[in-house]
């Protein structure tokens, strides 16, 4: 299994820092680990977010959960495990 380097979210200041309360699981008190492998790049972790949050914004025909719902068929489909 791969290694990727990351910085612990609870070391996370500057950037990182202002970014936490964004990307924190507020349920787990913790940064998912497709998150946490951009903690290094703190500028591609704001992009990946701000990719998701717009995906997941509310829309006049799909409520969030059958958004989530569709993300997860197509990640299956890719062989994707996140």
């Amino acid at each position: 299994m791969a290694r990727i380097e990351v910085i612990p979210d609870d070391s996370w200041d500057g950037a990182l820092g202002e970014i936490y309360p964004r990307v924190v699981d507020r349920v787990y008190g913790r940064v998912d680990n497709v998150l946490a492998v951009h903690s290094l790049n703190p500028r591609g972790m704001a992009a990946h977010q701000g990719l998701y949050e717009s995906a997941m914004a509310g829309t006049a025909t799909l409520r969030k959960v059958e958004r989530e719902i569709i993300a997860l068929v197509v990640s299956l489909e890719n062989d994707c495990h996140y």
